[in-house]
């Protein structure tokens, strides 16, 4: 009797391996699709992944539940030898997960109890859980549930949906301010808001003709007009009479006409 559960269990602990092999083995392809592949991945290939792991899983736990399997918590594992050293041949059975079986080591992998900090936590949130009443446990129920029927009606929408209200929010959200356009429209064509300018000479006197800027672009200069004193102290004062009206001789003019659009740069 005893060599039929021992040959039950062994039997069962073999099958169990074997299926965790597979699931090991399919978490590594996926793992490695989705980290050297993911540009040619493509939702349905996800998809077919997540039903075979799940698939797999389903198996192991029919696996777990049949009668045939023993109760794996019935079994007591006892550590008969510790050692600092390296195993080689545990490191090659955990694939160098656990190359030493030491007493720092066996009461994490034997445990059969969660750590005491874990335990702590839980019998603290089973007294906080005792503390509240019924009723505000109710309403906590229910706005928990709101919460996650809000969250889920947002994810179940159409994406056209969310991709109609993004765009007219984007077409409803002015892209200028009018009255800037009307500023910078009046400023060029009518000078509107433009200020005058009047040359002045090295002694700081206002030159004559400084009147208003001409609108001509950069590319036509304003007239430049400088009074030779020495001409007129040469020619003693006695000059013809100026008509009005007239620009006076002595007044040297220098235009330079523009010979481009006077906007075009």
């Amino acid at each position: 009797m005893q060599q039929r559960e021992e040959k039950q269990l062994e039997a069962s602990i073999d099958a169990l391996i074997n299926r965790v092999a597979h699931l090991k083995n399919s978490l590594h392809s996926f793992i490695f699709k989705l980290e050297n592949e993911y540009d040619r991945l493509t939702w349905p290939s996800v998809l077919d992944n997540f039903a075979l792991l799940s698939g797999q899983l389903s198996t192991i736990n029919k696996l777990m539940r049949s009668e045939k399997t023993p109760a794996f918590r019935n079994q007591v594992i006892i550590p008969l030898l510790l050692s600092p050293d390296r195993d080689e041949e545990l490191a090659k059975l955990t694939e160098q997960r656990v190359p030493v079986f030491s007493h720092e080591i066996v009461p994490d992998h034997l445990r059969t109890k969660p750590d005491p900090e874990v335990e702590e936590q839980e019998k603290q949130l089973s007294t906080e859980a005792a503390r509240i009443g019924p009723d505000v446990a109710q309403k906590q129920i229910q706005t928990l549930n709101k919460l996650c029927s809000n969250l889920l009606e947002k994810l179940n929408n159409p994406r056209e949906d969310r991709e109609a209200e993004s765009s007219a929010m984007r077409q409803n959200k002015p892209t200028f301010n009018p009255a800037d356009t009307n500023a910078l429209v009046a400023a060029v064509v009518c000078g509107k808001g433009l200020s005058n300018h009047r040359p002045q000479g090295p002694g700081g006197t206002v030159l004559p003709g400084g009147g208003p800027m001409l609108s001509g672009g950069p590319n036509l200069q304003q007239v430049t007009m400088q009074r030779s004193t020495n001409q007129q102290a040469a020619m003693g004062g006695q000059g013809p009479p100026q008509q009005p009206g007239k620009m006076p001789s002595s007044i040297k003019t220098n235009i330079k006409s523009a010979s481009m659009h006077p906007y075009q740069r």
